[in-house]
């Protein structure tokens, strides 16, 4: 299945629904959050409300999680080593993956244009991510048990303010500020979606290609990632975990290449979608 959270044209309120070809099938639920939340045996008697034809509604973030964003740094192997050259480091892979968060209010949907201020930041970056949701409450998940507790997977960018990022010492403040997080066009579940592992996963900017690799690529996998965050933590329904970003990114390159007003910044994940905003900065 394909899960969404849409609006009528003209309607501000979001409702849950699920894709079916041209058409978008609504959920008897308050949002997607709250479905995402329920028993699993208690969600099909939710799921066969009107249809819409699609093009009379417009997608928004599929989920608004209640929390923060998990979010992993450096789980690609090249994206590392890129890192480790702007910084001018020597490249030291982390025996455990290095976990930071975005806040909830960052959240943006598909094709949203996402409004910055150059006041806050000069150098705004993109980061094509797969990002995981959540589908059951857990705790301690070894690694053999943690495909059970997934609902689906979507595209994700973290988009960053580096500038913010290094005057700050660490990356909660670089990484949250408000629509720097857009998720979406839709979650995917994983009997659709098929091994998530084996994915391609691209970022254009204004067309041009600057991210692409396969999820294959990661450092530590997802039941890796799950394992070790439900390590003495509670996991929720509906939480959303960004897995990490390829190579390419803005600020490793030479010069580096940080977003302008006007761009558009399409992330794409194979057997997902695309997930396309447009960058506003006044």
């Amino acid at each position: 299945m394909r899960f969404v959270s849409f609006r009528m044209r003209g309607d501000f309120r979001e409702r849950p629904g699920i894709l079916e070809g041209d058409a978008v099938r609504a959920i008897d639920c308050a949002s997607l959050q709250a479905y995402v939340s329920l028993e699993k045996s208690a969600r099909a008697a939710r799921t066969n409300g009107e249809r819409f034809a699609l093009r009379t509604v417009e997608l928004a973030a599929p989920i608004r999680p209640s929390r923060n964003v998990f979010c992993v740094g450096r789980n690609y192997l090249e994206h590392a080593k890129e890192g480790a050259r702007a910084a001018g480091r020597e490249l030291k892979l982390p025996e455990v993956p290095t976990f930071f968060t975005k806040a909830p209010t960052a959240i943006a949907g598909p094709d949203a244009t996402v409004h910055f201020s150059s006041r806050v930041s000069k150098e705004y970056d993109y980061e094509a991510e797969l990002a995981i949701v959540i589908g059951t409450r857990c705790k301690d998940v070894i690694e053999r048990d943690a495909a059970g507790v997934i609902f689906g997977f979507t595209c994700l960018n973290d988009l960053t303010a580096r500038d913010l990022q290094r005057a700050h010492l660490q990356w909660f403040k670089g990484k949250s500020l408000d629509e720097s997080c857009p998720i979406g066009p839709c979650i995917v579940s994983p009997d659709e979606l098929g091994d998530a592992q084996a994915l391609a996963i691209e970022l254009r900017l204004n067309g041009a290609t600057m991210q692409k690799s396969n999820t294959s690529q990661m450092i530590f996998p997802i039941a890796r990632l799950i394992a070790e965050l439900s390590k003495g933590m509670t996991l929720e329904p509906g939480d959303v975990i960004a897995t990490g970003t390829p190579d390419g990114v803005g600020f490793a390159r030479t010069p580096p290449a940080f977003l302008q007003d006007g761009d558009v910044v399409e992330v794409d994940v194979e057997r997902i979608g695309v997930l396309r905003n447009r960058i506003a900065i006044s």
